[in-house]
C-alpha cells in the first residue's frame, strides 16, 4: 500500500487558504532537502536521524553570494567544487590530502555563504532508539513532516508553485517526501538534485552536520576524536555555528 494511500485523503479544509490568498500569491519556493544518518538498525555511530528543508523563496536573489563563493572556493584551489561537510570533519577523501587549516577554511565559507543568503530551514529529528523496526523511523519522519506542513499552511499557499530539490539518495525518505508533500500541497512538484548545481543543497548538507552536533550535545553523546579536533571546543562550536541556527529557524 503506498503512504498517500495508507495516510487517507488529506482533509478538505486543508486547502482553504490556496482560496484566501489567491492574490497574495508570489511566483516560486524551492525546498532544499538533505539527510543525515540511515534506515538501519540503531548503532552507537548512527542513532538519529535527521532531514534538513532549507526555504529559498525565487524571487529573493542569490548569485551576488554564489559568486562570492565560487571565488573564495577557487582561491582555495578548489574551483568548481562541491562541498561535503562530514567529510570535511572527518578527513575523508575528497579532503583526505588536506590539512585542517585548509578544510576548516572550505567549511567556514560555506557557513559564511549560508548566514547570507535570504533562507530559513527546519529539521526532522528521529531518535533511532525509540524505533524498533525501519517503518517507525519512516512514520515519525512522516508524521514530523505533516505537522510542519499544517503548521505553515497559510506561508506555503502563497506561492504558485513549490519545488523540492532531493537527490533522491534514499528511497525510504523520497517514498516519505513525495506522499506528504503531495497529499497536503496541490501545488508542489519534485525535482532530483545535483549537489554540484545547487550550492543551497550543500547548505542542507551543512546544516544537517551542524544539527546533528547539535542533538548529540544535548543527547550527552561524546563527540569524536575528529570533531574535537575540527571545532576545538564546545563553546567554540556553540559560539560560531549553533547560536546561529536559531536565527534562521523557518
Amino acid at each position: 500500500m503506498g503512504w498517500a494511500k495508507a495516510l487517507g485523503p488529506p482533509r478538505q479544509e486543508l486547502f482553504l487558504p490556496f482560496i484566501l490568498f489567491e492574490v497574495d500569491k508570489v511566483k516560486e519556493l524551492s525546498i532544499f532537502i538533505d539527510e543525515s544518518g540511515n534506515f538501519g538498525k540503531c548503532t552507537e555511530s548512527d542513532s538519529n536521524y535527521i532531514v534538513s528543508l532549507v526555504f529559498h523563496e525565487q524571487d529573493k536573489s542569490i548569485n551576488e553570494q554564489i559568486s562570492m563563493l565560487d571565488n573564495s572556493l577557487t582561491e582555495l584551489g578548489f574551483d568548481n567544487h562541491t562541498i561535503h561537510t562530514a567529510p570535511l570533519i572527518r578527513r575523508e577523501e575528497p579532503y583526505e590530502n588536506c590539512d585542517i587549516s585548509i578544510r576548516y577554511k572550505i567549511f567556514y565559507k560555506l557557513f559564511n555563504f549560508t548566514r547570507h543568503v535570504n533562507i530559513s530551514y527546519s529539521t526532522l529529528i528521529v531518535d533511532k532508539h525509540t524505533c524498533k523496526q525501519q517503518f517507525d523511523i519512516t512514520r515519525l519522519l512522516a508524521r514530523q513532516l505533516s505537522d510542519l506542513i499544517k503548521e505553515n499552511l497559510m506561508y506555503f499557499s502563497r506561492f504558485e508553485k513549490i519545488i523540492v530539490y532531493y537527490d533522491h539518495g534514499q528511497y525510504q525518505l523520497s517514498n516519505v517526501l513525495v506522499a506528504i508533500f503531495t497529499s497536503m500541497l496541490q501545488n508542489c512538484y519534485f525535482k532530483k538534485v545535483h549537489p554540484s548545481k545547487y550550492k543551497l543543497f550543500q547548505t542542507a548538507d551543512l546544516l544537517c552536520t551542524l544539527t546533528l552536533l547539535k542533538v548529540k550535545l544535548e543527547q550527552g553523546q561524546p563527540f569524536t576524536n575528529s570533531e574535537k579536533l575540527f571545532f576545538g571546543s564546545v563553546g567554540k562550536l556553540k559560539k560560531t555555528y549553533l547560536k546561529y541556527l536559531d536565527k534562521i529557524r523557518f
